[in-house]
């Protein structure tokens, strides 16, 4: 049996690690992997003190995230799939001077007897739906990650199955990487990686091309793809709070073009990212407007308006009315947002609301020709919304005029019909049991309320 050895990157003796199984294949579990284990504590008088082999349950945890004690860190991270070892762990690498009460005590060293089971890469995806993994092959230095609109330089080799469909450096703002035809998951894990790191991304469609494929890339449609990627270098793009104002305006400019250029270039979504950064960066002028510079104050319209025209176009009806709305907040009497607002609340199904921005653009300008237009559309939907009204309310008042003729008949037919059963008396209209003559003549039985023969 192999002789323990020491595993600690300080070669301290703090992690002492004797296979007893040997795993299969070369790879390790890489920081972030989610790894799943058995495992059984002992203290050094071989006393347990915990068992998942007991519980009958393996122990999963993200490996290299500080959620387990530091020698689990170290220790797995150094074993193959279906490989068995005792790490043993002297006190500073596990609970230390404090121990884990009531089960370890204080300053205690531990054994574990640790089996690894699987593990999957790191899940970098958003929603955490596993459509995004990353196993690390080589780590990157120091602590900075990209930002959204770090200009990255980067190595990819793209491949589906045994196929390799790209293989290229290429340099790229994260969150504009559509522009050089980076896929969406390439550039969420970016965000995640270190300068100099080179991983193996599992990227499953959703990320990747989707429902469609590719076919000029010979990618079917719902294909997962694998991608090895290498992070060369990166500059991170300023936050806003690093900029002084001079700053940030100067920036929301430069947002500002690239945005028109992506609407030139029917690029809408990317258009919506570049104006939003704008209201990001002039979040303090936009929450005071009044005090906010004429400068900001443009740029803050010219974002709200040409978001809500981005909107517009791409037919999501309540983000165009809201950004229009916001440019009103702006300037009130603004011709293009009246008209916008007015757009959206048309297609929204409000032709009233509508109506009524439209009209206040004829006051601005009686000879804007397509307001004009946007407002008699209005009309007509309004009256044919009146005669809809007017149509569900005139059968709705049939149907309660039925219902009640209904009602109607129903009680008649519980009254006595004294056409049809002279005679035919019931108890609740009787005051006395008819007489033997009464009995025998029963068609002329016509009584007054005195009980006497009437007309007879």
């Amino acid at each position: 049996m192999p002789e323990a050895i020491d595993i600690c990157p300080k070669k301290d003796g703090g992690v002492m690690k004797e296979i007893i199984q040997e795993g299969i294949g070369v790879e390790t579990p890489t920081p972030g992997s989610n790894v799943k284990v058995h495992y059984t504590g002992t203290l050094l008088d071989g006393s347990k003190f915990d068992s998942s082999r007991d519980r009958d349950r393996p122990f999963e945890f993200n490996l290299g995230k500080g959620s387990v004690i530091k020698a689990w860190d170290i220790g797995v991270a150094t074993m193959r799939k279906g490989e068995r070892a005792i790490l043993t762990c002297a006190p500073q690498y596990a609970y230390g001077e404090s121990g884990s009460p009531p089960a370890i005590p204080p300053n205690s060293t531990l054994k574990f007897d640790v089996e690894v089971l699987d593990w999957t890469g790191e899940d970098l995806s958003p929603k955490k739906d596993g459509g995004i993994e990353r196993i690390q092959i080589t780590p990157g230095e120091g602590y900075a990650n990209p930002n959204d609109g770090a200009l990255v330089q980067v190595h990819l080799t793209g491949k589906f199955g045994d196929k390799v469909f790209e293989d290229r450096d290429v340099s790229f703002n994260v969150g504009e990487g559509s522009e050089e035809n980076i896929l969406k998951g390439v550039e969420i894990a970016l965000e995640s990686f270190k300068r100099g790191e080179t991983s193996k991304l599992i990227i499953k469609p959703q990320y990747a091309f989707g429902a469609k494929g590719s076919d000029e890339l010979g990618i079917p449609p719902n294909a997962t793809l694998e991608y090895i990627v290498t992070l060369k270098n990166f500059e991170k793009s300023k936050e806003s709070w690093a900029l002084n104002d001079e700053e940030k305006v100067q920036q929301a400019k430069l947002f500002k073009e690239k945005g028109t250029h992506y609407f030139k270039e029917q690029k809408y979504q990317l258009a919506i990212k570049m104006y939003k950064k704008i209201v990001d960066y002039l979040k303090e002028d936009g929450e005071n407007i009044k005090k906010a510079g004429d400068e900001s104050r443009s740029l803050l319209l010219s974002a709200h308006l040409n978001m809500s025209l981005c909107y517009l176009k791409i037919e999501e009806f309540f983000e165009a009315r809201n950004e229009a709305a916001n440019s009103l907040k702006i300037d009130p009497n603004n011709e293009k947002a009246l008209f916008r607002h007015g757009k959206a609340l048309l297609e929204l199904g409000e032709p009233i609301l509508a109506s009524g921005a439209f009209q206040k653009c004829l006051q601005i300008d009686p000879n804007n020709s397509a307001a004009k237009q946007q407002n008699m559309l209005c009309l007509k939907r309004m009256k044919a919304q009146l005669q809809q009204e007017k149509r569900i309310y005139a059968n709705m008042f049939d149907k309660f005029a039925k219902m009640d003729t209904q009602r109607e008949e129903f009680e008649m037919k519980k009254q006595p019909n004294v056409m049809s059963s002279v005679g035919e008396w019931g108890a609740e209209d009787r005051e006395r049991e008819p007489s033997e003559f009464e009995r025998e003549n029963p068609d002329i039985l016509l009584l007054n309320k005195t009980g006497d023969f009437k007309d007879m």
